[in-house]
């Protein structure tokens, strides 16, 4: 199982020389096995590079999106496999409070993408009850799911395959002051020793109580609850986009310094990919598409 980061940043994209280091794309994971199977984590603006690569490939695409909110969903219209006559597209929307489950398709309709989505040539099937489930299958995945703790609701994954465990996380409030769909322990039990948690955490405390309920957790809460679930490794997503590459290496050292010897922690960088087919998790290194 290989595990790869197409797009890392949040609410936005942020290209500029201030993001060189982690990427500006916005929210898109590639997990793919050595069977062949595959699945997309999110349509933020990283997927339009992962379509250059798709593109090249015949078999039926899976997407999970864990909420429609801009950054997860705008660079599907630019997807290139959708461009594609016949390509299978299946599309597990989030459960999201709003009645907009399509929004990943209805976004290029009236005057705001000149291609509307009936124009589309593949086979694009959405489909808003799956992740209503608290477990389902895909082609080489199983999948359990968990309500997000952010506005308009959304779902979380833990995906199973090859014996290895990824817990996708995003967007969340671990310590939200409202309603909680979940709750921390809810969150320890369903990520319990993970190869790999990708969680957000795109405040620090300095940007608290200004950013509160706003539906995203801190570095040191996203960390603590890694290390009590004991999980192998934490990416951390869903980077704010004022925040620099400099800014994220001091939270990444500050970090790794803190729980050295008991968790491997990393902010996540565009181009990531982090192989799981070994017994020894090594850090990623950063490659080109």
């Amino acid at each position: 199982m290989k595990v790869e980061f197409y797009g890392v940043r949040g609410s936005t994209p942020t290209p500029g020389r201030n993001t060189l280091i982690f990427g500006g794309n916005t929210s898109c994971v590639y997990i793919c096995l050595e069977t062949g199977d595959d699945v997309v984590l999110d349509s933020g603006t990283g997927i339009i590079a992962l379509g250059e690569r798709l593109e090249k490939t015949q078999g039926p695409i899976n997407i999970l999106l864990t909420h429609n909110h801009w950054d997860h969903i705008q660079g599907f219209p630019y997807f290139k496999p959708i461009f594609q006559s016949k390509r299978d597209i299946v599309i597990v929307t989030g459960e999201v409070d709003c009645e907009d489950k399509d929004a990943i398709l209805t976004q290029m309709s009236g005057s705001t993408h000149p291609v509307k989505f009936q124009q589309l040539p593949a086979n694009i099937k959405v489909d808003a009850e799956k992740s209503q489930l608290s477990h389902f299958e895909i082609p080489g995945f199983s999948v359990n799911t968990q309500r997000l703790n952010h506005p308009d609701g959304g779902t979380a994954y833990c995906l199973m395959a090859e014996g290895k465990k990824v817990a996708y996380v995003t967007d969340n409030e671990l310590n939200s002051p409202n309603v909680k769909n979940t709750s921390w322990q809810q969150w320890l039990e369903f990520i319990a020793d993970a190869d790999i948690l990708i969680h957000d955490a795109q405040y620090i405390e300095a940007d608290l109580p200004l950013k509160l309920g706003w539906g995203h957790s801190t570095f040191s809460e996203v960390a603590k609850l890694a290390c009590e679930a004991k999980v192998k490794s934490l990416y951390i997503i869903s980077h704010d986009p004022a925040r620099t590459d400099d800014e994220l290496l001091l939270e990444e050292q500050k970090l790794q310094a803190e729980y050295k010897n008991k968790l491997s922690i990393f902010c996540a960088r565009e181009g990531m990919v982090v192989d799981l087919t070994k017994q020894n998790i090594s850090p990623p290194i950063k490659v080109s598409h």
